[in-house]
């Protein structure tokens, strides 16, 4: 080899390019969370360049931490989850943290098994979205540093994505395409988010004056929103907010089958804006989830738990993203 790689690269060596000491250097892989923000990244940066590679076990002896970090999520297969891992593990890298990613499937106590599984292994671990009652979950968490992403669990940090503003303006957007009997399709009662939704719509209709019917629960899934349509043909409505995108896929299958058009004969609202909102046709018109956001968060959060801080809640503002799911009432349907 030639060049800078050519060389042992040291702590010593990336101190000196740095201009900083090499205990400063130490610091930024041993405990990064001590060292300024841009002063880290720097080091980070010439240690990549010139090729060093901490030695993660003797770090971990010298720190008693693990350098990993643990994901749960409930189900890896709904697209709202992949663009979060990749957001997690793109802000954990900055700390030079490994991400162990943990499937529970759907099932409640998968949670609980997948927390002992792996207590031993990780500093600390981000909970997305979990099903658990709150009680359990904290049972299970115990004196493990956590945050939770998508719920509010008390005396827990979380970041959670507030959907109640676009959820309201979709609502308008409804009402002033002539829209005045509305759907509400549920997500999973076991679910956080799927009771926030539902709030925030009802109570949107009420203080419009329209009628809202509330069909479901329903999976938070394809195979759900294929359930839930014939209930949507039944109930009249003209207009429906889905529990989320991939629920609205389903339902836009069903009405297909039953030979129903969107947005001729009905319109859709979905929720997250995962990549299958936008390459559908038609396109969900759906409120767009800030999930960048919400993974540096989250490890943001985690960080300040592992340091001992007081736990808090951060709250995020989806926002609306009309597309071609929605539009005006159907002939010959009499607006109030």
């Amino acid at each position: 080899m030639t060049g800078e790689r050519s060389k042992r690269v040291t702590i010593y060596s990336i101190a000196q390019e740095c201009g900083v000491s090499a205990s400063t250097v130490s610091r930024a892989f041993t405990r990064p969370d001590i060292v300024n923000d841009d002063v880290r990244e720097r080091i980070h940066a010439v240690a990549r360049r010139l090729g060093y590679q901490p030695n993660k076990a003797a770090r971990g002896l010298a720190t008693g931490r693990a350098g990993m970090v643990g994901l749960l999520v409930p189900d890896i297969t709904n697209p709202f989850f992949p663009p979060l891992v990749r957001a997690i593990q793109k802000a954990a890298s900055v700390q030079d943290w490994s991400v162990l990613l943990l499937d529970a499937d759907e099932v409640a106590h998968e949670e609980t098994e997948l927390v002992e599984q792996v207590r031993a292994q990780v500093d600390g671990l981000i909970v997305a979205s979990p099903r658990s009652p709150d009680a359990d979950l904290e049972a299970t968490l115990g004196d493990l540093p956590a945050v939770i992403v998508n719920r509010v669990v008390a005396g827990r940090p979380s970041v959670v994505c507030d959907n109640s503003a676009a959820l309201t303006a979709a609502g308008q957007h409804l009402h002033q395409l002539g829209h005045r009997r509305f759907a509400l399709l549920r997500g999973p009662e076991a679910s956080w988010a799927a009771r926030q939704r539902a709030e925030a719509i009802r109570a949107w209709a009420l203080a419009a004056g329209v009628e809202l019917v509330e069909l479901g629960d329903f999976a938070a899934s394809y195979e759900g929103g294929r359930e839930a349509a014939p209930a949507l043909l039944g109930s009249d409505a003209t207009a429906a907010f889905a529990f989320d995108d991939l629920m609205a896929c389903g339902v836009l299958a069903g009405l297909a089958e039953a030979g129903r058009s969107v947005p001729d004969d009905h319109s859709l609202v979905g929720c997250d804006d995962v990549l299958l909102a936008q390459t559908v046709t038609p396109s969900l018109t759906t409120v767009t989830a800030p999930v960048g956001e919400l993974g540096s968060t989250a490890i943001a959060l985690l960080r300040a738990a592992m340091r001992g801080d007081d736990a808090r809640e951060v709250r995020l503002d989806g926002t609306l993203s009309l597309r071609a799911s929605t539009g005006a009432v159907p002939a010959g349907v009499v607006s109030g």
